[in-house]
């Protein structure tokens, strides 16, 4: 008697027009849940609701999974930077909102956030360069330079924008600590004193109450 032999094929069917972005965005769920230490191919198949080998098809390892959570993590950040940057005309409110919404995406995704730039020293987690899409670094060196009212050289609203988006990262890093919650408080909350914070390191002067 002859037996017919079943080839090994993945246990479910996809149902995913786009199996890498679903991927992708079930990395990021079990990374926020679970930080990057419970991270790897075999859980995001499994939040994903795909068979263990489905990743396979799209990264080799965990560490080109990392590196492409990280390079959609910039991309999200860009645009919530951008949205940012085009929500108000003055240009004081305009550097303020950008911070901002650096501040407020670091603390919602805080685990997304850490890859981001445990990965950005690798130019290939950075997001593909396009004419049309700027950059969220490029966004505060152009309000910079509008702030400055075009006065100001090419080399040093380079070091403007660098300066401001090491304060901002600061910022992020360090808006949890304790000794600040008397300060958040008098102020009126998180919100405002991260404006507060902003107002004062991204080139705009301090409004007064």
């Amino acid at each position: 008697m002859t037996t017919t032999e079943t080839p090994l094929v993945d246990a479910k069917p996809y149902h995913h027009g786009d199996l890498r972005r679903a991927l992708l965005d079930a990395a990021e769920t079990v990374l926020e849940r679970v930080g990057p230490g419970g991270l790897s191919l075999r859980a995001v198949a499994r939040e994903a609701g795909v068979s263990p080998a489905a990743p396979y098809h799209h990264f080799k390892d965990k560490d080109e999974l990392m590196l492409a959570v990280g390079k959609m993590g910039f991309t999200k950040l860009n645009v919530a930077l951008a949205a940012a940057a085009t929500a108000r005309s003055d240009l004081g409110d305009r550097l303020s909102d950008i911070g901002l919404a650096y501040v407020e995406f670091a603390q919602d995704h805080p685990a997304t956030y850490r890859v981001m730039y445990d990965c950005a020293r690798r130019v290939d987690a950075m997001p593909d360069a396009d004419e049309h899409d700027k950059t969220g670094f490029s966004m505060v060196k152009d309000a910079i330079r509008e702030a400055a009212g075009g006065e100001i050289s090419e080399v040093d609203a380079h070091l403007a924008a660098i300066a401001a988006w090491c304060a901002v990262h600061g910022l992020a890093e360090m808006s949890g600590f304790a000794e600040f919650k008397t300060l958040k408080t008098e102020l009126g909350g998180e919100k405002e004193f991260l404006r507060g914070v902003l107002r004062h390191v991204m080139f705009t002067r301090p409004r007064h109450h």
